[in-house]
């Protein structure tokens, strides 16, 4: 009867022994994978492979995270000779395998054999598509399926936000919601992604609506995409609600924010929160520093600039080509061009992006000629310029009085680079013709070119009218511009400025009164600068500033200099018919004359003097400018809406060119 007891037990407790054996040496062969080692791991547990085949998923996994298609080649031959293909876990896995490897040519005649298939197989195929961006065939394979699951949708649904096809992606999600599908975090995250990316605030809400139903706005990815989603959609206030209603603040949630600021002109806002943010004690990354660099790329604060530099610097993130380019483009729109050539000359390594944002601040600056050096070497570093480079190229040379180089660039764009010419483009080839003076060239390329015409590329034609001060076509190109867009000031007083150099002061009196008739108000003039880490406004007739009586009686004096020293006011290009007097307080007061005044008032002599303006500058201010540098030895670095100009020792940069 011992004996009868005894022998189920030594069986129980060998069994068991074998069991935790086992277990072992899954867990071995589990680490041996993740570490990369394949074949290592295959030749020692051979025999737990063959026992359990649902083991292959480990070496297959592996052969994903080490990149080996070779490998990959190899297990699939062993899968079939030893019958385990039958099996639908492990073909599943050897079919994403090829997929996420790139193979799809592959996993699609592999999928086509499959003995059983089953809704994870044609997810993993779905998955593939979207990897390489075929969704056509993506939706092909939705369509065929004849179970789904929610993986199902959220890989349709994610592919078409990814690439952008935001409204078909939206349709889909009230098909699949109609179904009866009930969404989870990772759904509502794409679908708000499309809502941002349409800008649908509507939709958005009634997503955000959804997510509430299902106790899911409390979730990090679904409040992360319903504050970008506000944010982007232009509603600030209820993308921070959502933020600041978190239980947990991330760094991610305070990017999310900051990003947000930074997107929607809240460029201070978004500074004052990246001081908080360190206040704080977290850590700033390389999507914070993004956001913050560009707003002081929009604000021109050298001083807070040059302090998030040293924080770049401490946290190791100037190896970041993202972080490396937004500051070359934020010393370039600072005037500090030679700063951004020494941060590009000093890269670890550079994209096309890189290169682009170079190209671009030398165009800012008026430096055509090293634009097209840069790129020249550029392509003897093999890189080939993608449609932003053209761009930025097209750019330099129409701000350098490059016409020919320009057009030879903008021919060379299909036929050897590959580009097809975007609006941009073409916008940038009339700026380049208008500003040489072939108005009526212009003309035709917009009428003839085979994209449609938008309001931009006419005003910038209507903007070449003004140089060239031809009245007669500038109100014809002003019909095609309000025809587009009736509300924009700019174009209405464009067209006034160009009436008003021909002393046709009825013609401007009409455009006014169209103006007034349509309630289109002309943008004021704004110029700032940094002094001592704040930001000083100016504009005309605002006397909020507390030194604005001061500046008042200075500015004064310093016109009076100006001209013993030669200064004519322009009188010519001010808008209304009236007494001389009027006209030239008028021009004296422009912001960017306040600026400097205040500028020479509170800085050393010698210092350089930073403006920025949101508006072209005028050519009286530019005429005035020129010597101010003079008289007073100062180099004046002025940024308008178009670009840079250095003043110093009486000419500037632009060759009187813009």
């Amino acid at each position: 009867m011992g004996q009868s007891c005894v022998r189920p037990l030594r069986f129980l407790h060998l069994r068991s022994a074998n069991t935790r054996r086992f277990s072992a040496a899954a867990t071995e062969l589990s680490i041996l994978c993740s570490q990369g080692y394949v074949k290592e791991a295959f030749n020692k547990f051979s025999f737990l492979i063959w026992d359990n085949p649902s083991h292959f998923s480990y070496l297959l996994q592996a052969c994903i995270q080490e990149k080996s298609f070779s490998l990959t080649k190899q297990l699939h031959s062993l899968i079939i000779t030893s019958g385990c293909f039958r099996d639908k876990f492990v073909s599943n896995h050897l079919l994403n395998a090829y997929s996420k490897l790139g193979q799809l040519d592959t996993a699609v005649s592999l999928f086509d054999k499959l003995p059983k298939r089953n809704v994870m197989s044609f997810n993993i195929l779905i998955g593939g598509y979207v990897q390489i961006g075929d969704l056509d065939s993506a939706s092909k394979v939705f369509d065929e399926m004849g179970e789904r699951n929610l993986a199902s949708w959220n890989a349709m649904i994610t592919g078409l936000t990814q690439f952008e096809f935001n409204e078909r992606a939206l349709s889909l999600f009230s098909q699949m919601y109609g179904l009866g599908y009930l969404p989870d975090a990772f759904t509502l995250g794409s679908v708000l992604r499309g809502c941002a990316g349409l800008k649908d605030l509507n939709k958005g809400r009634q997503v955000h609506g959804c997510g509430l139903k299902l106790g899911l706005e409390g979730d990090f990815v679904v409040a992360s995409s319903l504050a970008h989603m506000y944010m982007r959609s232009g509603s600030l206030r209820e993308g921070e609600i959502v933020i600041m209603s978190m239980p947990d603040q991330t760094m991610a949630a305070w990017n999310t924010l900051i990003a947000g600021r930074a997107q929607n002109g809240c460029f201070e806002g978004a500074l004052e929160l990246y001081n908080l943010v360190k206040i704080a004690g977290f850590r700033p990354d390389k999507i914070t520093f993004v956001s913050v660099i560009s707003s002081c790329s929009e604000l021109a604060t050298i001083g807070q600039g040059q302090q998030i530099h040293s924080d770049v610097i401490k946290t190791g993130a100037i190896s970041v080509v993202a972080v490396v380019s937004s500051l070359i483009s934020m010393y370039s729109k600072c005037g500090c061009l030679d700063e951004a050539e020494k941060i590009f000359e000093e890269r670890e390594e550079a994209d096309i992006v890189l290169w682009s944002a170079m190209i671009s601040a030398y165009g800012f600056h008026g430096m055509g000629k090293n634009a097209v050096e840069l790129f020249h070497r550029m392509e003897q570093e093999g890189l080939a310029p993608n449609h932003i480079t053209l761009l930025s190229l097209l750019y330099a040379c129409s701000h350098s009085g490059m016409k020919d180089e320009g057009l030879e660039f903008f021919d060379l764009m299909v036929e050897k680079y590959n580009v097809e010419p975007q609006l941009v483009h073409y916008t940038c080839v009339v700026d380049l013709l208008g500003r040489a003076g072939c108005l009526q060239e212009a003309e035709a390329l917009i009428r003839s070119m085979p994209v449609k015409p938008d309001g931009v590329i006419w005003k910038t034609l209507l903007s070449a009218c003004k140089i060239h001060k031809n009245a007669d076509m500038a109100r014809s190109i002003a019909e095609e511009v309000l025809r587009i867009d009736p509300e924009d000031s700019a174009s209405y007083v464009l067209l006034a400025n160009v009436q008003a150099s021909a002393k046709r002061w009825k013609s401007v009196s009409e455009v006014r009164k169209s103006m007034k008739d349509r309630g289109v108000k002309k943008e004021p003039g704004i110029s700032w600068l940094e002094l001592k880490n704040q930001v000083h406004h100016f504009i005309i007739g605002d006397k909020s500033h507390p030194q604005s009586d001061e500046v008042d009686v200075y500015l004064k004096e310093l016109i009076a200099q100006l001209k013993l020293e030669g200064y004519v006011p322009d009188t010519g290009s001010v808008l209304h018919d009236m007494e001389l007097e009027e006209k030239e307080y008028n021009l004296v007061h422009h912001s960017e004359k306040l600026a400097i005044a205040f500028a020479l008032m509170n800085t050393p002599e010698g210092f350089p003097i930073r403006i920025m303006k949101n508006l072209r500058i005028c050519g009286d201010c530019h005429m005035a400018i020129k010597y101010i540098s003079q008289m007073k030895k100062r180099e004046i670095i002025v940024r308008d809406s178009s670009r840079f100009h250095h003043f110093k020792d009486g000419c500037c940069s632009c060759g009187d060119y813009w």
